[in-house]
């Protein structure tokens, strides 16, 4: 009996994935009154990159990145370290990745690389970070 691959589907490959995450990244308002020397696509691609490779720690991500493993993968001009990326990112709202997010949720869908997620009344389960869970109202901050 010959083995089959499963067939292939376009809309899922990384390549096309990253695409959407970049092109969406490019659409973003540049929160910086200079534009600054590394794009913010680059900036939105690196923090993906950290998430997406699973990083075992912030340094590690930093040692790929520079030893070069990290740009031709993600399509990036330049990848910032840490501190830098933070500094880009820290000003976009999250309001303005939202549709970026519905892209790929809308490929995802679309491949049905979700369906086995589904449950409950065609609800999806996701793992979340935390951040939204937790909040203060004793500290003076915006993002809580």
């Amino acid at each position: 009996m010959a083995i089959v691959a499963p067939k292939a589907r376009k809309h899922l490959s990384a390549d096309t994935l990253f695409h959407l995450v970049r092109s969406g990244g490019a659409t973003l308002p540049e929160p910086r009154w200079d534009g600054g020397d590394i794009s913010l696509p680059d900036a939105l691609m690196s923090a993906f990159a950290m998430f997406s490779r699973k990083a075992p720690s912030l340094l590690a991500f930093d040692t790929e990145r520079a030893e070069g493993h990290v740009p031709p993968i993600y399509g990036m001009q330049r990848v910032p370290c840490d501190t830098h990326r933070r500094e880009i990112l820290e000003p976009v709202s999250p309001k303005w990745l939202r549709p970026v997010c519905t892209s790929v949720l809308g490929q995802l869908q679309r491949g049905k690389a979700l369906e086995e997620l589904v449950l409950l009344d065609g609800h999806y389960v996701v793992a979340l970070d935390g951040t939204g869970y937790f909040s203060s109202q004793t500290i003076p901050w915006a993002s809580c």
